[in-house]
């Protein structure tokens, strides 16, 4: 008999689905309609489950899986399990640490790019006709220069880096903040936050910053000054969407790319009819290369759990 998986969200490759399929009995609790019901009928069976890092899992469910061997999150962010009690109980819980850090590198670089050649406003002014209308010089504003731009990063792990080598190719100069200096970075670190702003052009988010929420706020914002870009691959809640809007709309910074956001799919209405603002429906690692690496993860920790070996990458065993 095949072990029996519950999986949270659904996976978007095919052949990680197929693969899935042939190893395990699979039980989609998204596709439940009373989900409550089917926990007490299959809770009993189920080994291992998959979810994603915004879904995760409540500690009422690992508590009613008392077969459960493995969590494996389809994802890097982890803040929406309690890594403590499943700690506690022995399970591993293990993340696609590594698998979409390119993906979200080019990702910030495109943001860069979009925001400050204003690469969304000109797309929409030629497809709309306006153009034609319009054919003087003068009809769009002129954009901003990325090349050269002093680049501020929030955080310098796997994806901090990568924009980093990134960026550098354009001849930007990285500065940089986290918890500590890393010493095989070449980059300045600058220990406070409001003086990384302060010198930058461009503040990127890429921080994994789980329990962190808020830090980028009016100070930072008008730190980052009106001719100054706010681009966030990281949380949403790493930023106070209030102040950001306000920030926008009275141009006390000059644009913003932003993938994620604080209650999604919710976005500020205020930011949906800003021409300075590119928005991404948190696409940062949705690109076929790093969903299937990630789906492989997945399959990996299922396998070495299910075998009673610890999974490769589990942050709790």
């Amino acid at each position: 008999m095949k072990p029996n998986i519950l999986q949270l969200n659904p996976i978007l490759v095919p052949a990680i689905n197929d693969t899935l399929g042939e190893r395990y009995t699979v039980h989609r609790l998204f596709e439940q309609h009373d989900k409550d019901a089917f926990i007490r009928e299959h809770g009993a069976s189920i080994r291992g489950v998959i979810t994603g890092g915004h879904t995760g899992i409540s500690n009422d469910l690992i508590a009613r899986l008392p077969a459960l061997e493995v969590i494996a999150v389809n994802g890097v962010g982890t803040d929406a399990v309690d890594l403590a009690f499943a700690r506690a109980r022995g399970i591993p819980v293990t993340a696609t640490v590594g698998a979409l850090t390119e993906d979200v590198a080019d990702l910030a670089i495109g943001l860069m790019l979009a925001v400050c050649r204003a690469i969304c406003t000109g797309n929409d002014f030629v497809k709309t006709g306006n153009w034609k209308k319009n054919p003087h010089p003068g009809a769009l504003p002129l954009s901003r220069r990325f090349s050269g731009k002093r680049v501020g990063i929030v955080g310098m792990g796997k994806v901090g880096r990568a924009i980093a080598q990134r960026a550098c190719a354009f001849g930007c100069p990285i500065a940089y903040t986290d918890l500590r200096r890393m010493e095989d970075v070449p980059h300045q670190f600058v220990p406070d936050l409001l003086a990384l702003a302060r010198g930058c052009d461009i503040l990127v988010l890429a921080a994994a910053a789980d329990k962190a929420q808020g830090i980028v706020d009016a100070a930072v914002l008008d730190a980052l000054g009106k001719d100054g870009y706010l681009v966030n691959v990281a949380r949403g809640k790493l930023v106070v969407e209030s102040d950001l809007v306000e920030a926008l709309s009275k141009g006390a910074i000059a644009g913003a790319g932003l993938d994620v956001f604080v209650d999604e799919p919710n976005v500020p209405a205020a930011l949906l009819g800003m021409d300075r603002v590119v928005l991404q429906a948190h696409r940062a690692s949705a690109t076929v290369e790093s969903r299937t690496a990630m789906g492989e993860m997945v399959l990996a920790s299922l396998s070495q759990a299910l075998a009673g070996q610890r999974p490769e990458g589990s942050l709790t065993t």
